[in-house]
């Protein structure tokens, strides 16, 4: 019997380790491939929840769309921009209680996202110092950012109500600062009401990422600061809010996103039809299409809004970014 002895190449070629190089590209394009493959099903979620309504919502707001064309959305005449001109006319009813709403909205936004940030950074820097209890209260101060949306806001409903809730009773019964029992949710008042409860349910969520940011800071800065003479001010505005520009440039952005397009607060706070003084554009843009039943309206108003805060947010990311390229320098 004879037996062939393999040859180097035959070895080279049948060996696992040593595989030639065309073999190599399957393997290596599915290595790199892969990661885009599992990310695969939380884009097409994606698409599904948000890009899709965001698409559907563009081509409805050149629709004439109403109560008539519900059942079949896609029968409905094509409108041009007329929706947008009748949004933007400011002259005309529908448009002028648009800009209304959305002057609300910027003064209302303004003012919580600055509270909420001063609270928030407050909070944090006290308590940065070690004292008997800090772990309770830091979840104590958490505990408005924890609850449900509908719980704490239905909560303030009742605490806001004129005969037997718990506001009058300290401001007027207690405290006797108010002539008489003030209405809270109806009037000028409920600028006021939904002002407290915003910042109420968002100054616990700036307190954990200032809280968070804090943690970065050398306390070695501190103590050669304390040395030199420098006092608690002096500690807050040189070293702290310096090294916290990155955070609160985040921060800021989120809040006012967030405060800006906030939905569930009015609306459980004063229903299906807000007070003026706190028409928020959100609910407006709501009452526009399913109290109206305007729906190619509110969509133009919803493109509208998504306009600006697109705007906003690239001109407050350029300016940042500036700001942060100069502070390198």
């Amino acid at each position: 019997m004879t037996t062939t002895v393999p040859t180097e190449a035959a070895v080279r070629q049948s060996s696992p380790g040593t595989a030639s190089g065309p073999r190599r590209r399957p393997g290596r394009i599915r290595r790199i491939g892969l990661p885009y493959l599992l990310l695969l099903p939380a884009l097409l979620l994606e698409l599904l929840v948000h890009l899709m309504p965001m698409v559907i919502g563009m081509v409805m707001s050149f629709k004439e769309l109403t109560q008539f064309y519900i059942r079949d959305w896609t029968t409905a005449p094509w409108n041009g921009l007329d929706n947008y001109s009748v949004s933007v006319d400011f002259d005309a009813p529908v448009g002028a209680a648009l800009l209304h709403s959305f002057l609300v909205t910027v003064a209302f936004t303004l003012l919580s996202v600055a509270l909420c940030w001063l609270i928030g950074t407050a909070a944090a820097i006290f308590m940065q110092d070690t004292f008997r209890g800090r772990g309770l209260l830091r979840a104590l101060f958490l505990v408005p950012y924890a609850l449900p949306v509908y719980t704490a806001v239905i909560t303030w409903v009742f605490m806001f109500q004129h005969d037997n809730g718990l506001v009058n009773h300290v401001l007027h019964d207690q405290l006797g600062l108010t002539d008489k029992p003030s209405f809270w949710l109806i009037g000028d008042n409920s600028f006021i009401a939904l002002l407290t409860v915003s910042v109420w349910k968002g100054w616990p969520f700036a307190f954990l990422i200032v809280m968070a940011g804090l943690q970065n800071i050398p306390k070695e800065l501190y103590e050669a600061a304390s040395l030199d003479g420098a006092g608690l001010w002096q500690q807050i505005r040189r070293i702290t809010l310096p090294s916290l520009r990155p955070v609160n440039q985040v921060l800021v952005l989120v809040l006012f996103l967030w405060t800006f397009n906030d939905f569930n607060t009015p609306y459980v706070l004063f229903g299906k039809t807000a007070p003026e003084a706190a028409d928020l554009i959100s609910v407006h843009i709501y009452q526009a299409s399913f109290v109206t039943w305007n729906f190619g309206t509110g969509s133009a108003m919803s493109v509208l809004l998504l306009l600006f805060l697109l705007v906003v947010t690239g001109v407050y990311l350029v300016i940042t970014s500036r700001g942060r390229r100069t502070a390198d320098v």
